[in-house]
């Protein structure tokens, strides 16, 4: 367990990180999900900051599905000039049977909003699959309010994403230490008569999550992006190894209890 722990949070110091393998079923399978520490359960006033933005591997593998450096200096410049920024959002994790669980429905709504500077979520909905479904949660005796793995995002403008969990693993540091990540692979597609094909992208999401007392817990995020053999022409170059990483602190207030 120890070295699972370390192998996390280690994930937050190291420049160079590895895609993480898909996760095995397990004796979850049906309702599997990435289950929270229950200090988190509830809604929070969240104030999200990006401290740290970079590009491991050089420039060139953030340029786009063609690995054009023009576009990796403007991706970056973007990213940068949002460098202590601070952006406010609310989320919410949900008790179930099986642990807390991160209401996607809402949050996924919150995150794009926020960081979009505007609405731009028409929609959010759960989508079945093998692993995480309706049927299997109501069976083995959950509720139609539990979070389920898969998203299906519809945008205001003509565009739609589906986002899975390909991994995720969790672990306990102490009783108010918790780490733990998720790898999700999303794609973004035009939906109006635009030919161009969809876009698959691979992230993955480190959480660290430090309860401070029952109504205020501090966070750190990394985010950790990776090229798809579907969309990116260097993907073989890259090696399974995370192209960018964006870093941000969180601080979050209880606005209610789950």
């Amino acid at each position: 367990a120890n070295a699972a722990v370390t192998s996390i949070a280690s994930r937050f110091e190291n420049q160079i990180l590895t895609m993480p393998p898909p996760s095995r079923p397990t004796e979850l399978n049906g309702v599997d999900n990435l289950y929270y520490p229950s200090f988190m359960a509830g809604e929070w006033s969240v104030t999200q900051t990006l401290v740290d933005a970079s590009t491991p591997l050089g420039l060139k593998f953030v340029g786009g599905p063609n690995g054009v450096e023009d576009i990796a200096k403007a991706t970056m410049e973007e990213a940068r000039k949002k460098l202590n920024e601070p952006v406010t959002l609310r989320l919410r994790y949900r008790p179930t049977k099986w642990g807390v669980a991160e209401d996607r429905l809402f949050n996924t709504k919150q995150r794009l909003d926020a960081f979009a500077g505007k609405s731009v979520v028409a929609a959010v909905d759960y989508n079945n699959v093998g692993g995480s479904n309706r049927g299997s949660v109501l069976a083995m005796g959950g509720t139609e309010d539990d979070p389920l793995q898969t998203t299906f995002v519809r945008f205001k403008g003509p565009a739609a994403q589906k986002t899975f969990v390909v991994s995720h693993g969790a672990e306990k540091i102490s009783d108010t230490q918790w780490a733990g990540y998720e790898l999700d692979r999303a794609i973004f597609a035009l939906t109006n008569q635009n030919t161009a094909p969809p876009l698959t992208t691979d992230t993955e999401v480190i959480w660290m999550f430090e309860k401070v007392n029952d109504d205020t817990v501090n966070a750190k995020l990394r985010i950790a992006g990776y090229l798809n053999a579907q969309s990116d022409t260097l993907y073989f170059d890259a090696r399974n190894r995370a192209v960018s990483l964006q870093d941000y602190t969180l601080e979050m207030k209880r606005v209610s209890s789950a």
